[in-house]
């Protein structure tokens, strides 16, 4: 049965991200512009031991159209974890009705990014995982780039093998019978995609779906897209 969404919660953990998070916040913002009137929406910033000014940037732009919270873990996975459970609580309603699109602080989703979610959702998906681009090479050796580019798999049917934490949305029904995000500190986006597929649900890859994240080599979380990014510049050195 394929259950019409009704509301849509962006989630975004950040640590020490005063200045990229602007620009996230902005994407995210023109991309709920895009959503059907009758679709509400919610964005919820999980600012995670931060010792910058993220928290203020958050409540600055927030202002009206969602809302920003604190943890001091210091792991991404609970503050993920803390920003659906904050989103589900302010929606109030019925969880197969609301969608939870997940992204990161580093990141820039594009227009379409969250209608084309709903219409994977109205084709029946219960998840979908979409890909990342890189904002800038920078920061790695001369020839980082084209490798990334010629190792990302992309399948010729238009999906992928990738998971991404900053690329998700779930229906929040399923969300919850498979346990939420775990507490991990890395490859929580793996661990949740995995749990997924135990349940009768079906998961969508499609590589059409893509935010760009930032190119750094030093990540937030340990062992995260920015390590394993920076990995490429040994193979080209």
């Amino acid at each position: 049965m394929t259950h019409s969404i009704q509301h849509v919660a962006v989630l975004i953990p950040a640590r020490n991200e005063e200045s990229l998070l602007p620009r996230c916040l902005n994407s995210v913002l023109r991309a709920l512009v895009r959503l059907p009137s009758e679709i509400s929406s919610d964005i919820i910033v999980v600012v995670d031991r931060s010792t910058d000014q993220t928290l203020k940037v958050a409540r600055s732009m927030l202002q009206g159209y969602g809302a920003a919270f604190t943890t001091l873990k210091g792991i991404v996975g609970v503050a993920r974890a803390h920003a659906a459970k904050v989103a589900l609580t302010r929606y109030g309603g019925a969880p197969e009705c609301c969608w939870l699109a997940n992204t990161d602080a580093d990141c820039v989703v594009p227009e379409n990014w969250l209608v084309d979610q709903m219409l994977f959702a109205g084709m029946g998906a219960h998840a979908v995982a979409g890909t990342v681009g890189v904002d800038s090479f920078s920061e790695h050796c001369n020839g980082t780039a084209g490798l990334f580019h010629d190792t990302y798999t992309i399948h010729s049917d238009g999906t992928h093998p990738h998971v991404h934490g900053a690329n998700i949305g779930i229906r929040a029904d399923l969300y919850l019978e498979a346990g939420g995000w775990a507490s991990l500190a890395t490859a929580e986006d793996h661990d949740l995609w995995d749990r997924l597929s135990l349940l009768n649900c079906r998961r969508l890859s499609p590589a059409s779906l893509t935010v760009i994240t930032s190119g750094r080599r030093i990540g937030r979380a340990p062992h995260g897209f920015a390590q394993a990014l920076a990995a490429h510049n040994k193979a080209v050195a």
